[in-house]
């Protein structure tokens, strides 16, 4: 499973990191991406790391928000800068993952991302 973490209450300019944790015998993250869900709006694509470390940005991200991550744990992280209030939503993340059990696409509960102006 995966299990997102990271979120809070943060002002405008602030950071968070948020973390994805997959659990079980991973082999190999093949992506991992975030996507957040404003109250009342769709859910979008924020940002996608492919394992050979390409890396894909919502434009409306770019600059501020880094996506990675860490084999060896099994875990992704998105780093978040200069955090605006139109950042505010729920954010969760999926993995493309090769497991003891073959390839698994899973996705992590959400954590809630609240940016006060």
């Amino acid at each position: 499973q995966l299990q997102a973490s990271g979120g809070g209450l943060v002002p405008t300019g602030g950071s968070l990191r948020l973390s994805c944790a997959a659990s079980g015998r991973i082999f190999r993250i093949n992506t991992m991406g975030w996507y957040r869900q404003a109250p009342g709006k769709q859910c979008d694509l924020v940002a996608t790391i492919v394992n050979d470390g390409t890396t894909n940005y919502a434009d409306s991200v770019k600059g501020r928000f880094t996506i990675s991550t860490d084999n060896a744990k099994n875990t992704g992280y998105l780093q978040m800068n200069s955090l605006e209030p139109e950042d505010t939503a729920v954010y969760y993340c999926n993995a493309d993952l090769i497991t003891h059990s073959g390839r698994r696409v899973l996705w992590g509960q959400g954590t809630l991302v609240t940016v006060s102006s």
